[in-house]
């Protein structure tokens, strides 16, 4: 019988897998650099998340192997009388997993996690070649409601 999956917060220990597991596909390769040493930025990166009660990088495991990982940011917003949001993002799997509901099971558990933390909303963005993933997401219930615009600062 297969154990459950389970989720805890990500240590620094984890980063190589994370970082593996975030370069892992067509698009990650392009922005990701898995190699040894990991590059400093992300031991930086994780020490920031990390220092920052608003901030959870999250792993899902069975056993002793990271199955997936995602970021989740909870942000007070002076809009809806005050309310506070959480944000999931860098949500990936390991690829021998992929279609076998760990990603599902990451969501749902940010969903709770959201409950938990009093949000009354809970939102991610996707990029657009993603097809799948946005098919994935709209599956679990979320909507695309708003239009997102991004600017990348050199």
């Amino acid at each position: 019988m297969e154990k459950e999956i389970q989720f805890r917060i990500a240590t620094e220990q984890d980063l190589d897998r994370i970082v593996e597991m975030l370069a892992d596909d067509e698009l990650g390769r392009k922005r990701e650099r898995y190699e040894q040493p990991l590059p400093e930025s992300y031991t930086k990166a994780y020490q920031a998340i990390t220092s920052d009660a608003n901030n959870e990088l999250v792993v899902a495991y069975q056993g002793n192997e990271i199955l997936g990982v995602q970021q989740i940011t909870f942000t007070p917003y002076i809009t809806h009388q005050g309310g506070w949001r959480a944000t999931i993002e860098g949500v990936r799997t390991t690829s021998s997993v992929r279609g076998k509901g760990v990603g599902t099971e990451l969501i749902k558990w940010a969903i709770q996690r959201a409950k938990e933390r009093g949000c009354h909303l809970i939102q991610l963005t996707t990029d657009k070649q993603r097809v799948d993933a946005l098919r994935f997401y709209e599956r679990l219930g979320f909507k695309s409601t708003h239009e997102g615009l991004k600017m990348k600062l050199e």
